[in-house]
């Protein structure tokens, strides 16, 4: 189980009473995105962005967020084994601040393994190399989005 950070407790209390949250699996050349219920019990897949300059790709976080009336984003932290920042880490920070105009709490979430975890899933499920490979990010993004509401619904609201 994750551990419960400070940073979770901030999250979830900057939110309202529950809320539809979405998940980012951000990458260098495409964003996976997924969405989570109100009652914050199960996130699923939704949608890819193709990544160009950060200006569209805020435009297409906005429209997304705005369309599925998103309370709050868990992007995935691609953090070195043992914990610390590598250079894809320090991008994905920048990334995030950068998704200040969205004006949305914003929660960092540790996602070593969610690729990985998902691939193997696939291959487990027999699903073709292109189907994953169309389908991964998204996937990767549910992941995320389901650790992180794994442990804020352990928190007292």
């Amino acid at each position: 189980m994750a551990l419960i950070t400070a940073a979770a407790a901030d999250f979830a209390a900057a939110l309202p009473a529950g809320g539809v949250l979405a998940g980012l699996d951000v990458g260098t050349k495409t964003v996976g995105l997924a969405l989570c219920d109100g009652g914050w019990s199960f996130a699923g897949p939704a949608e890819t962005i193709r990544r160009t300059k950060f200006t569209a790709d805020l435009a297409a976080l906005r429209t997304f967020c705005e369309r599925h009336k998103v309370a709050g984003l868990v992007v995935g932290l691609p953090l070195n084994m043992d914990g610390s920042d590598s250079p894809r880490t320090q991008s994905v920070r920048a990334f995030a601040r950068n998704l200040g105009p969205l004006e949305l709490p914003l929660l960092l979430w540790d996602e070593r393994w969610s690729t990985q975890a998902v691939e193997r899933a696939m291959i487990a499920a027999d699903v073709s190399r292109a189907r994953r490979a169309e389908a991964v990010d998204k996937l990767a993004a549910a992941h995320i989005l389901q650790g992180a509401l794994d442990a804020l619904c352990m928190l007292p609201r």
